[in-house]
Formats: structure tokens, C-alpha cells, sequence
């Protein structure tokens, strides 16, 4: 028998990032939500190690392109250095956001561990936005909508230098799913770089399995499957608890297909879950949806099955529609 797997709970309670004020409380919505007991179902051990501390938000408007860059940095330096402890230990991190600038430090820790134990990376990118935006494309300055090209290299050196190399990452290892919110001049950036994008009309088009078994293609046991899952990447019909809302967004069947077939691979090592915005929820039903999926993340099924592995059918990379 395989010994049980321990989760480390890291929360990071900000928001310098974000357009709105609110993902700071994220991480004790997902705690209230029933998080680690639901884990705990799982079969994990699970360790919450509380909560990271950092500059307050400042709220102001950008300079030199971005808004608040002094304290973003500060806070992605303290999740790179707890997400790396966590993985030296041994432990699969699980990030509990704040908004999405924090995977810049996540992920830059996951791929620096990577890189030290030979493995390949996999990053799956659950989201609304592609958050490919530069100081030079972005329309706000909000630094959450920049952590994809800041891993990519793409942004200031305080961020893209955090985990050791520049860049932290290259395009062909994010697989995006579930977008269909990106700026002009972000969808040509995209573009250029080759950034794998399942959009919701791919999603339409071929449905969730399809999309799901192009963006695993190639997933092996020398994989680290890292998650990021920003809580926008669902339709705001079931997930009103978020700031930035785009309709359309897969539905409650389709992201639960999407993370029973994560958890089919038992290659998820690391995950983050963010922009989880208690002020716009309804009861904290966001946030119960969130731990749901979660627990389907690691393995919740109706019943016991295995993984079913298909070539896929047509080449992984779409490029973002308009």
C-alpha cells in the first residue's frame, strides 16, 4: 500500500493584485467551506500551515505600468519560498489565494523544484483570462492579469527573477483552459508565443473530454501536474463569488469532468486556487462549489473508475478567438 500523501495549506490573504478589493478573504472562505475535512476525505494527511503575511493594499493607481508592484513582489516572494519548503518536504502545496498574481511565486517555486529533480512540468491554467498581459498591453496595470507572461519572462525582473531563472517557465508547458476574456493587443502577444489556449469555443466545439485529453497529452509519471485554478474559470451562474465575472464559462458537469480527468492522471503535485472574492459571493456558496471541485481534484467520483487514454484528434494548440 502507498503511503498517504500530505497537503500543506498555504494561505495567502491579498489582493494587491486584483481590480477589486475582496480575494484577500479568500482563504478563510475556503477554510469555512469545509476545505481541509474535505481533503481529509480524500484519504491525505493535511497540514495548514495559516496564513502568510504581508503588505497591506495600498490602492493606487499604477506607476510605470503596474499597480502596486513593490508589495506584489514582496507577497510572491513569500509564497515562492513556502511552496518550495513545502515541495523539499515532500508535501504537495496548496495555495490558497488571494488573486492571481500569486502564481508567479507559486509556480516559480514548482518549476525551480522541477528543475532540480529532472521532471517535466505541466501547468494547467483554469481560467477566464489568459493573463498574458505586459505593462505595455495591459489596459489596468493590475498585475493579475500579467502572471502567465511574467513565468514566461515577460515583465519586471523583481517578478520573472523570483524562482532563480528567467523565465521561470516556457509557453509549451501552460495548457490554458476555459478562457474567453483577453485584451487586444494580450491576444496577438498570445499568439506569437505559441501559448496552448482551449477556449470556451474549443470547449464547444469538442466538448470537455476532447479539450481535457489534448491539454494532458503527453502527462506521464515523469510529470509534475500543477493546477492553477482561478475560481472565474466557472460560469458566474454557479460561481457568483468572484471580481472579474465572464459569462459563458463552463458549467457545474463540465469543470467536474475536467477535474475527474486531472485526478485520473494521479500526476497533480502542486495546486492554487484563487481569486475567490467572499464580497460578490452568496453565502459563501462560491466557495462551496470551490471545495467541491477540489475534492474531485483528488479523486472524488460516483464510482470507481480507470482512466480511459485516447490520442487525441486533432493538434493540441488553438489559438485565443476573438
Amino acid at each position: 500500500m502507498s503511503a498517504r500523501r500530505t497537503a500543506a495549506l498555504i494561505g495567502a490573504p491579498t489582493d494587491v493584485g486584483a481590480a477589486d478589493r475582496g480575494a484577500s478573504m479568500g482563504p478563510e472562505a475556503l477554510r469555512v467551506a469545509g476545505l481541509v475535512d474535505a481533503l481529509r476525505g480524500r484519504d491525505l494527511e493535511v497540514i495548514d500551515q495559516g496564513n502568510l503575511n504581508g503588505p497591506g493594499n495600498p490602492w493606487q493607481p499604477p506607476q510605470d505600468g503596474y499597480r502596486h508592484l513593490r508589495e506584489t513582489v514582496v507577497w510572491n516572494q513569500r509564497v515562492h519560498d513556502s511552496v518550495y519548503g513545502e515541495l523539499q518536504g515532500g508535501r504537495l502545496p496548496i495555495l490558497l489565494g488571494g488573486d492571481h498574481c500569486l502564481a508567479i511565486g507559486s509556480i516559480s517555486a514548482v518549476a525551480r523544484h522541477c528543475r532540480e529533480q529532472g521532471r517535466k512540468l505541466r501547468v494547467l491554467w483554469l481560467d477566464a483570462h489568459a493573463d498574458f498581459n505586459t505593462r505595455e498591453l495591459s489596459p489596468s496595470g493590475n498585475v493579475h492579469g500579467m502572471p502567465v507572461a511574467c513565468l514566461c519572462g515577460f515583465g519586471p525582473r523583481e517578478l520573472t527573477s523570483i524562482g532563480g531563472q528567467t523565465p521561470a517557465i516556457e509557453p509549451a508547458s501552460v495548457k490554458q483552459i476555459g478562457i474567453r476574456s483577453v485584451d487586444p493587443g494580450e491576444r496577438r502577444f498570445v499568439h506569437e508565443q505559441g501559448l496552448d489556449v482551449f477556449d470556451m469555443r474549443h470547449i464547444d466545439e469538442l466538448g470537455m473530454r476532447a479539450t481535457m485529453e489534448q491539454a494532458l497529452a503527453g502527462v506521464d509519471r515523469d510529470t509534475h501536474l500543477h493546477v492553477s485554478f482561478d475560481v472565474d474559470f466557472l460560469d458566474p451562474e454557479i460561481a457568483p463569488g468572484v471580481g472579474t465575472r465572464v459569462r459563458g464559462g463552463p458549467t457545474y458537469r463540465e469543470a467536474q469532468l475536467c477535474m475527474e480527468m486531472i485526478a485520473d492522471t494521479r500526476r497533480l503535485a502542486s495546486l492554487d486556487v484563487v481569486e475567490l472574492n467572499p464580497a460578490f459571493d452568496v453565502r459563501n456558496s462560491t466557495a462551496v462549489l470551490a471545495v467541491d471541485l477540489i475534492e474531485s481534484l483528488f479523486g472524488k467520483s460516483t464510482l470507481v473508475r480507470r482512466a480511459v487514454w485516447t490520442r487525441p484528434t486533432r493538434k493540441a494548440h488553438v489559438a485565443a478567438h476573438s
